[in-house]
């Protein structure tokens, strides 16, 4: 990584560490990741990513007791942040995040409320970048929030708006369960795979130090014999030789 580059990733450290979230850090991140090199620029994500997965913790825990505004714009600024570094698991957390703490504050603040679109919004994002949990969650909020008849456009025909979306948003949501499902499927199956391999190698080792066990004794009881044949010829052509 060049000095230039270091220089830059400090920078945008300084911004994190001074709790600067706004759009002049995140000019400064998106200038560090422009026209770079495809390996320069793997290193130069992979670096920013744990720069950027080591504050939020902290960053979190201090605006706890803040305003749900503070909230959405800092969650908002780390959304973007790590969109632009590439890290999709932790930009659609944060995205979850901000969408429950938006329903948790709407009955307060009607402008905070969430729509069905955006979770459905969300439930796909999460579906086609293999988060298949996370998406299971984001269609199941879609589909209460039809529900509750407060997401319809009235100069719509909402019946058939409802109809439609339900069907489309549980077919999803089905689809998401069964590649839920599939991958614990798949990791059961390599885990119990992993486990037979080493019960087998056991087996075969155990088995194999049988083996050679019972092919040393065999070994050894062959030389005694060999040497008591010689021993007892030895014994006889000296009976025979004597006067």
């Amino acid at each position: 990584m060049s000095s230039a580059i270091s220089r830059q990733i400090s920078l945008f450290r300084i911004q994190l560490e001074n709790r600067r979230f706004n759009g002049a850090a995140l000019q400064i991140l998106d200038s560090i990741l422009a026209a770079k090199d495809i390996r320069s620029l793997l290193e130069i994500r992979s670096a920013l990513g744990d720069l950027l997965r080591s504050e939020i913790a902290p960053v979190l825990g201090e605006i706890a007791k803040k305003s749900a505004y503070e909230k959405l714009l800092t969650v908002d600024f780390f959304v973007k942040a790590f969109a632009l570094v590439g890290d999709t698991e932790s930009c659609l957390a944060l995205k979850y995040e901000a969408l429950v703490l938006r329903e948790t504050k709407c009955a307060v603040d009607h402008d905070l409320h969430v729509s069905y679109q955006e979770w459905y919004a969300f439930g796909k994002d999460s579906l086609d970048n293999g988060f298949y949990t996370i998406a299971v969650k984001g269609f199941e909020r879609a589909l209460l929030c039809i529900q509750s008849h407060g997401n319809i456009d009235p100069d719509l025909d909402t019946f058939s708006i409802e109809a439609h979306m339900i069907d489309e948003i549980k077919k999803l949501r089905d689809m998401a369960a069964t590649l839920v499902a599939s991958h614990s499927v798949y990791t059961e199956s390599a885990n119990y795979m992993k486990r037979k391999a080493i019960h087998d190698e056991g087996k075969w080792t155990s088995r194999s130090d049988k083996r050679q066990e019972v092919a040393s004794v065999t070994f050894r009881n062959g030389i005694k014999r060999r040497n008591m044949m010689k021993l007892q010829q030895s014994q006889r052509l000296l009976q025979n030789t004597t006067p």
